[in-house]
C-alpha cells in the first residue's frame, strides 16, 4: 500500500513560469525565444541548463544566481506561483492519514522558501542542496528513503519528469506517479515509458487521492 506521497518542487507544486521568464529578462533575450530554445533542449533530451549556453556560452548558473541576489533579483517563488490544485490535495491526502513530503532539486534559498509555504502541511522538506545529491542520482533517493518512516515500496513519489522523477523512484524501490504539466510533463507524454513505466499517471494532483485509494484497495 501507498503510506507516504512525496512531491517534486519545479510543474508539480510550482508554476515555473514566471520564473524562467525572469531568467530570460536577465538575459535580455524575448522571452517567447528563450521559451522556444527551452521548449527544443528538453525535446532533444539535453540537460535545461544547455537553454543558457545558446545565449551565453560559459553561463554559470549559479554564478548567475548569485549575481542576481546580488542585484536584487534573486529567483524566487511564492503562494501566487502554486498550482491551484496543491493546497486542497495536500489537505485530501493528509486528511486519509498520508504521510507527506516534499523533495526536489532545488537550491539552500529554495528550501527555505518551501518551509515558509509549508509547514507544517507536511513532515519533510528536502533540496538537493540540503542533501549533496541531484536527481536522478539515486543518492537522493535513497536520502528520500532513509527519512520517510516507510519502507519504499510504500512511497509514491509525484513528478513531472520521467527521466529525473518516474524512472529513478522505480528503479529505488519507490512507486511513481508522473504528472502531464509543464515543459518535460508535456513533450515526454509521447514517450512509451509515460504509459507503462509510472504507478499511476494523472492531469492534475486533484486525481491523487482517489487513485492512491484505488491503489491501495487493490492492494490489500
Amino acid at each position: 500500500m501507498i503510506r507516504a506521497v512525496v512531491f517534486d518542487v519545479g510543474e508539480c507544486l510550482v508554476d515555473e513560469s514566471r520564473e524562467y521568464g525572469t531568467w530570460a529578462d536577465w538575459l535580455n533575450v524575448p522571452r517567447h525565444t528563450f521559451s522556444a530554445v527551452f521548449g527544443a533542449t528538453i525535446a532533444r533530451g539535453l540537460d535545461y541548463r544547455e537553454t543558457f549556453q545558446v545565449f551565453r556560452p560559459g553561463f554559470d548558473l549559479y554564478e548567475e544566481r548569485e549575481k542576481r541576489a546580488a542585484a536584487g533579483q534573486p529567483e524566487t517563488f511564492g503562494e501566487e506561483d502554486l498550482y491551484t490544485d496543491v493546497r486542497p490535495t495536500l489537505a485530501a491526502l493528509r486528511g486519509d492519514g498520508l504521510w507527506l513530503g516534499i523533495a526536489g532539486n532545488q537550491t539552500i534559498r529554495a528550501g527555505r522558501i518551501l518551509r515558509e509555504l509549508f509547514t507544517p502541511d507536511v513532515d519533510l522538506i528536502g533540496t538537493s542542496d540540503d542533501w549533496g545529491a541531484s536527481k536522478p542520482d539515486p543518492e537522493f533517493f535513497k536520502r528520500v528513503a532513509d527519512v520517510v518512516p516507510f519502507e519504499a515500496h510504500e512511497i509514491l513519489y509525484v513528478g513531472d519528469r520521467l527521466d529525473n522523477d518516474v524512472r529513478p523512484a522505480i528503479a529505488a524501490g519507490m512507486r511513481a506517479a508522473l504528472i502531464q504539466r509543464g515543459p518535460w510533463g508535456v513533450i515526454q507524454q509521447a514517450d512509451p515509458d509515460a504509459d507503462r513505466v509510472p504507478s499511476l499517471r494523472i492531469d492534475s494532483l486533484a486525481e491523487l487521492l482517489d487513485k492512491v485509494r484505488t491503489f491501495n484497495a487493490a492492494a490489500r
